[in-house]
């Protein structure tokens, strides 16, 4: 379940958030050097190199808490739990304040199955904070352990309020679970999936639970209400096939570790969100720790390398999903996307290639060879893909507008304007207030002369929507350039490159507003910014005449499209999903 109530991440709780960023320094052979460089390794999620600095400084410096601290969070985030909780041990002897410290600690009890310390050392945490409110769950799973499941379910009733009931009433569902009480499972799931039939933990488990109690049909009846609203996942579909055979697919926590595993990934996925990565990555870990069995965890594991720009880490946890799992297509296919990003896309193509020849109707392995294609601008192919892509789903969901748009994008970059238009359309119609569309297809329509007051407004309801994205706020203002409009585009702009400076497009595009209002200098100023910055020489070829002529030694633009960040605006939120 994760879709944690924001009171979890807001209330206090990031006690483990990185301290200030640490500025560069040459690397000195030192206590203090490589607690330095363990904490710039964790900033940048390099958490091997994080590990074995802090190792190195936590020898020298076992009696300083700030060090303890920071390396038994270093350990736990590169996945050595045992060592972070000998070290988080060491750390509550000299503060025994420290609650992020005893929940590791407490962690580990419970992974031995040693309740009762996991108890004693969790009961020492307040329940006011981001670890006491954890601890509270952790606690409760302890007391499934000693069969005291009554005082398990109660004890949630400590910190139900303020907005935690829908997740705690999810733990109580597979607390039940787990302690054969069926009857109470089932009520406890209802109610979850009364409140949330659409997120996949929760539909899985209610599934789950059903089709054990032998309620196929109505837990069948779930999945398919999930997957029409276009929603999807490898395991849940496993399970519907299970479940059409009238099998009872086994519990959704196997174990009371299992369990808590989930708490643990819930939590980490939530703050993952938030942006605290050193947070969700620990949390993750611990979530791993309890129950190595759970592959949704290594793939958000994965993410937050991914995010961070660690694809190597990433790669070698994706690598390490077994090959029977139904998340390693998954995986695979994050691989390939992670060749493309350390400059091997090639290989990326072929081996996502390779995929889809093998599996036709793996829509993630599909909608990334799209991307690739295209941002390879190999346009008819991505067309292709896209198209196989919307066979596989039907087309008719709300989150397919995605793939109509994509595919417009391909085919307006190759000159099917009419096509595009259509594919812009539909997605529109699917979704209908999506800024990307709204804006890709105003500005199309303005840079042909077609449809301008309807294309405008269209335009600044995407802006409306997206009010920091400077790429759209671009597309406004090159607008307002094409229909003569220069003050209210100089305008526009000028807030675009405040946004986006690095961006020669935009940039080029500033200059060009500011000759046409008689602002000359700064048009030459703009230009060399957009030169300089041009890495794939377009920009370059259009900024050199005007560098010596002014804007009539330009060559005609003719047609062209908007802005894009690099990797595309069409790129897939970044954020945790799962």
């Amino acid at each position: 379940m994760h879709i944690l109530p924001r009171l979890l991440v807001a209330s206090g709780l990031l006690s483990l958030a990185l301290a200030a960023p640490v500025a560069a320094f040459d690397f000195q052979d030192s206590s203090t050097g490589n607690y330095l460089a363990g904490q710039q390794a964790m900033q940048e999620l390099r958490t091997p190199e994080a590990s074995r600095y802090l190792s190195d400084a936590v020898t020298a410096e076992w009696n300083n808490p700030l060090v303890l601290q920071r390396a038994f969070v270093a350990f736990a985030a590169n996945g050595e739990i045992d060592r972070a909780a000998d070290t988080a041990q060491r750390l509550l002897e000299l503060d025994a304040r420290n609650d992020m410290a005893r929940l590791v600690v407490a962690t580990v009890a419970l992974k031995q199955r040693r309740y009762d310390g996991a108890i004693s050392d969790l009961s020492k945490l307040g329940a006011d904070t981001f670890e006491g409110v954890t601890g509270e769950i952790l606690k409760a799973w302890a007391m499934t352990g000693q069969n005291h499941v009554d005082e398990a379910l109660a004890s949630l009733d400590k910190i139900a309020n303020g907005g935690l009931e829908e997740f705690l009433v999810f733990h109580r569902a597979i607390m039940a679970d787990v302690a054969g009480r069926s009857t109470d499972a089932v009520a406890f799931i209802t109610q979850a999936h009364d409140a949330d039939p659409y997120t996949a933990d929760i539909v899985e488990a209610y599934a789950r639970i059903l089709g054990n109690a032998g309620q196929y049909d109505k837990a069948i009846d779930a999945i398919v209400g999930f997957e029409s609203q276009g929603l999807s996942h490898p395991v849940i579909t496993e399970l519907k096939a299970v479940l059409a055979k009238h099998q009872r697919p086994g519990l959704y926590a196997g174990s009371v570790q299992a369990g808590a595993a989930e708490m643990f990934h819930s939590v980490g996925v939530a703050f993952a969100r938030d942006g605290t990565t050193d947070l969700a990555l620990v949390l993750l870990r611990l979530s791993a720790y309890l129950d190595s069995k759970n592959e949704n965890v290594p793939l958000v594991i994965g993410q937050l390398y991914d995010n961070a720009g660690q694809h190597e880490l990433a790669n070698a946890i994706y690598d390490a999903i077994p090959a029977n799992s139904p998340m390693k297509a998954m995986a695979i296919v994050r691989v390939a996307d992670n060749l493309d990003a350390l400059g091997d896309r090639p290989e990326a193509i072929r081996r996502l290639g390779n995929i889809v020849t093998t599996n036709p109707t793996d829509v993630d392995a599909i909608s990334v060879l799209g991307d690739l294609l295209r941002s390879d601008k190999q346009y008819k192919p991505a067309v292709e893909a896209y198209t196989k892509a919307l066979a596989v789903t039907g087309g008719q969901s709300p989150g397919d507008w995605r793939f109509y748009y994509v595919r417009g994008i391909a085919e307006e970059r190759s000159d099917q304007f009419p096509q595009a238009e259509k594919d812009f359309l539909r997605a529109l119609e699917l979704s209908p207030n999506q800024p990307q569309v709204l804006n890709y297809l105003g500005y199309s329509w303005v840079d042909k002369g077609l449809n301008l007051n309807r294309a405008l407004d269209m335009i600044k309801k995407a802006v409306a929507a997206s009010p920091n994205d400077g790429y759209i706020i671009d597309s406004l203002g090159w607008a307002y350039y094409r229909l003569g409009r220069f003050d209210e585009a100089v305008a526009q702009l000028e807030q675009a490159v405040s946004l986006r400076p690095n961006d020669p497009e935009i940039n080029d595009h500033l200059g060009d507003a500011y000759w046409k209002v008689g602002r000359k200098l700064e048009a030459h100023f703009q230009w060399n910014v957009a030169y300089s910055m041009d890495k794939d020489g377009d920009v370059k070829k259009r900024v050199g005449p005007k560098l010596t002529g002014g804007l009539d030694a330009a060559p005609p633009s003719g047609d062209s499209a908007p802005v894009l960040p690099a990797g595309d605006q069409a790129q897939a939120s970044s954020a945790p999903a799962n």
